[in-house]
């Protein structure tokens, strides 16, 4: 039974789940949610204890439950459970929590089991995953590490199993996971749609079938999915007795080694991964092509060493290290050899020769070129570095991130309120116990609640924020060293703003008018690729760049009023499109001041002779002005982060 790369990535997860999950990633409309639903419905059943919120194993006599124990013949047997994450569930959700109504109503402390509970011995699919707050995937994917949860909050202690199928799907087009968290993946695999148009119309015609009778429709695969699901139980079965032999195993060294994967994650889940494989093909010992399969679903991912690098893995190479032949066992050492003779002094060159005339050694191979096309590009940024860490003054309360202050449904407990979140059970009570000593309720003694006493707790954790660069690329500007200089301090801040999940935003002005080259995104790679391709020349349409920034700045904040923005202009002051440029760009100065956002203007005029147009610009800006001396990578960083700091450069 043949299956794409989603598909045998979701079956070897299946039989399999110490694998530790898989990461889909793919364009919006190339059906994964879908798949992924589906996934479930193959899946063997599995039996329980009828009432068992944990879904242990009766058969696994080390299993235990934390509603056991259980009485002899109450097992049962259902389905495998699919357990969908939201992107804005709580970490009391996640891992469980006290259930409130009992321990108010009769002051028992009983724990509420979470949704990784649920999950036990099925599916836990979350999808957006890349939007998911990165302390819960941290704690998905140690609970799918481990297998196990321990819960140690309002007076519960507790541990229970969670060993489940752990599926993410994500649109890089709405940002990246972090390397770190990509790394926790056991495997990765890329969607598309197909370009086919057979294939397409394929797709498109079982859709019209299902919809118009999906019984039918469910019933004419029946018994290829019942295939699917026998093959799975096999794999399963025979999982334990594939041999993963020595030379096996070094091999799956080998090419981890050639692919200079940071860590020991990835030999460990390759070789899994490569069990895993030769059980669902029926062998019983690991093979080259079950060694080939597990690296191209388990190395690409993890070869990933700047965050605009994308996902890849060199066919060639891989084909290279593991050689035409089966993974043999290494050869026994050879017994030592007696020393031999020290060799002869080397006879003198004859008389007229000199040691030039020798044969030349091959030269050394020269370095290939970096950066795409591999040619040299003198105005594409350098190595980024990594920025000072700057940060919105103020307390916000945008998306979840890493970079400013902000009060949110994560971070530390800093207090209560009656808004949505977490409940905060002693504020509660207080609130209770203060209202029904001032109107004792009919139960003396007793404290009744009511939904005016609820109180939800108040979180300060770290917010996202939207860096909008506007980078003049008029003639002016098209010195090479200039442009390097700008450009490397951009890519640093977009590497920065990666890392701390912010949106950002990108509008170049060149010639008759400034273009929104990427909108607000989470995607700063794209953002990268695009500053590295940023033309330059002609003239310096500076108004219309404000005006656009205006325009772009209004817009984001009627999105989301939450999401605080830092502006950045680029630009020597310059306004050439037009006579009246110049009192055009400081008109449209003064309106964009009037949205106080905070704004840096870097004076990149140089030169003996100075008109001060950037400064003259910075202040109907409002900005803080910032001369070219300090347009480099580290000064460009520096000035940024005391702007955004509330500091004076």
């Amino acid at each position: 039974m043949g299956l794409d790369d989603m598909g045998l990535a979701l079956v070897l997860t299946a039989i399999s789940p110490d694998i530790g999950g898989v990461l889909v990633r793919g364009e919006k409309g190339t059906a994964k949610s879908t798949t992924v639903r589906a996934l479930a419905d193959v899946l063997p059943w599995i039996e329980v204890h009828d009432g068992d919120r944990f879904s242990v194993d009766p058969r696994d006599p080390s299993a235990t439950s934390p509603d056991g124990p259980f009485e002899p013949g109450t097992e049962t047997r259902r389905p495998v459970r699919l357990v969908e994450l939201p992107v804005g569930a709580t970490e009391d959700r996640v891992l469980g929590s006290l259930h409130l109504e009992k321990a108010l109503t009769t002051g028992a402390v009983e724990f509420e089991p979470g949704l990784l509970a649920r999950a036990h011995r099925g599916v836990l699919y979350v999808d957006e995953v890349n939007l998911l707050h990165d302390h819960l995937v941290d704690l998905l994917l140690d609970a799918a590490a481990t297998g196990s949860v321990s819960v140690e909050r309002d007076g519960v202690s507790l541990s229970h199993a969670a060993r489940f199928v752990l599926i993410g799907t994500m649109n890089p087009e709405e940002g990246e996971l972090r390397p770190q968290l990509l790394d926790r993946f056991g495997l990765t695999v890329e969607v598309a749609a197909p370009r086919d148009p057979a294939l397409r119309v394929e797709v498109v015609r079982r859709r019209l079938a299902f919809d118009r009778d999906p019984s039918a429709f469910v019933a004419q695969y029946a018994g290829s999915q019942e295939d699917l699901t026998h093959r799975i139980a096999d794999a399963r079965a025979r999982l334990d007795h594939v041999v993963l032999s020595e030379a096996a195993l070094l091999k799956v060294a080998e090419v981890c080694a050639a692919f200079e994967v940071d860590g020991l994650r990835a030999d460990i889940v390759t070789a899994r991964a490569a069990v895993a494989h030769a059980a669902w093909v029926g062998r019983d010992r690991v093979t080259r092509e079950d060694i080939r399969v597990a690296a191209l679903l388990a190395l690409p991912h993890r070869r990933r060493r700047d965050p605009f690098d994308a996902p890849g893995l060199d066919e060639d190479l891989l084909d290279q290290v593991l050689g035409d032949d089966e993974p043999q066992p290494p050869e026994p050492p050879e017994p030592p050899t007696p020393p031999s003779p020290p060799d002869p002094e080397p006879e003198p060159a004859p008389e007229g020769e000199d040691a030039s005339d020798a044969p030349e050694a091959p030269p050394a191979p020269a370095p290939a070129p970096s950066g795409p096309g591999g040619a040299d590009a003198t105005e594409r940024a350098r190595a980024a570095y990594r920025p000072r860490l700057f940060t919105v003054d103020g307390v916000g309360q945008g998306s979840p991130g890493r970079r400013s202050r902000a009060l949110g449904a994560s971070g530390r407990r800093v207090g209560s309120g009656t808004g949505p979140g977490p409940v905060h059970l002693v504020e509660t009570l207080r609130a209770a116990a203060e209202r029904c000593a001032t109107r004792p309720a009919a139960g003396v003694g007793r404290v009744v609640l009511e939904p005016a006493d609820l109180r939800t707790a108040v979180r300060e954790g770290r917010e996202a924020n939207l860096l909008l660069f506007c980078v003049d690329a008029s003639g002016s500007m098209a010195a090479r060293r200039r442009m390097v200089a700008v450009k490397t301090a951009i890519l640093s801040l977009l590497t920065d703003a990666y890392r701390r999940r912010d949106k950002v935003a990108l509008i170049s002005f060149r010639g008759d008018g400034a273009r929104l080259a990427l909108p607000p995104t989470g995607s700063v790679e794209v953002a990268a690729a695009l500053l590295d391709d940023l033309p330059a020349g002609g003239r310096t349409p500076l108004a219309e760049a404000l005006v656009e920034s205006h325009r772009v700045l209004t817009r984001e904040r009627l999105r989301d009023a939450r999401l605080r923005p830092l502006l950045i202009v680029v630009t020597d002051g310059r306004a050439t499109a037009g006579p009246d440029a110049v009192p055009r760009a400081q008109q449209a100065a003064r309106h964009l001041a009037g949205l106080r956002v905070p704004s840096v203007v870097v004076d990149c005029e140089q030169g003996p002779l100075r008109l001060g147009l950037a400064r003259t610009l910075a202040g109907h800006l409002r900005a803080e002005h910032v001369p070219m001396e300090r347009v480099d990578a580290r000064g460009l960083v520096g000035v940024v982060a005391s702007r955004a700091q509330g500091r004076v450069a």
